[in-house]
């Protein structure tokens, strides 16, 4: 299988429940829920994405024609007096369109705890380590359990009784909406989490404090 690739770069994860740790990000090309085109974001299923995944342009985007190639140009970019704590976090776009077995097993032979953040349309592969669901309303919803559930809020047309009915997620997140109204989402989510105890709030601190 050949992996088109939008960028890889080693930062600290910025979110949810394994913010501030050191990883390796690997962000795949493509989304089923949006083209990535401004001109088309109107009549897209997700229209609040703030990221850039159109193209294999970005720095040390491409395309890689096998699992094992992939795997050791995201192995390079970790620390190589480390090799302990390696930690992959596979994005998008939307990951799971182009993220296999074959990948997986090449990041573990590499030594790496593999991580994915998905929008839960696809169903995942067997052997990753930590998945991230973050569902988006109005879109068909496969995956319902994982490690952790981060629902980007408040988002009409998700219901967060149901969530809690019809998923199984140990770590359960609400993340403000970003956008003109962040900083009332961001009370809203406050509000929520504190009547809701099982959920926890999720701040993206890369934006906060300026990192990649």
């Amino acid at each position: 299988m050949t992996y088109s690739i939008k960028e890889i770069f080693y930062t600290l994860q910025g979110e949810g429940a394994q913010a501030g740790m050191p990883a390796v990000f690997c962000r795949f090309a493509g989304c089923n829920l949006w083209t990535g085109r401004e001109s088309d974001r109107t009549t897209a299923v997700c229209q609040f994405c703030d990221t850039d995944f159109v193209g294999t342009d970005g720095t040390l985007g491409g395309k890689f024609t096998d699992a094992e190639s992939l795997a050791n140009r995201i192995a390079a970019q970790w620390p190589a007096a480390n090799t302990a704590n390696r930690l992959t976090v596979l994005t998008g776009g939307e990951p799971l369109l182009q993220v296999d077995t074959a990948l997986i097993d090449a990041l573990h032979a590499q030594g790496f705890r593999v991580a994915v953040e998905s929008n839960g349309t696809l169903p995942a592969p067997a052997g990753i380590d930590w998945l991230c669901i973050s569902p988006k309303a109005n879109a068909p919803w496969v995956q319902r359990e994982g490690q952790e559930l981060k629902v980007v809020w408040p988002q009409p047309g998700l219901d967060l009784d149901v969530l809690e009915a019809q998923t199984h997620f140990p770590h359960r997140f609400l993340q403000a909406m970003d956008g003109l109204n962040q900083h009332a989402n961001i009370a809203h989510c406050i509000a929520t989490c504190m009547e809701r105890p099982q959920w926890r709030l999720s701040l993206q601190t890369h934006k906060l404090t300026g990192i990649r």
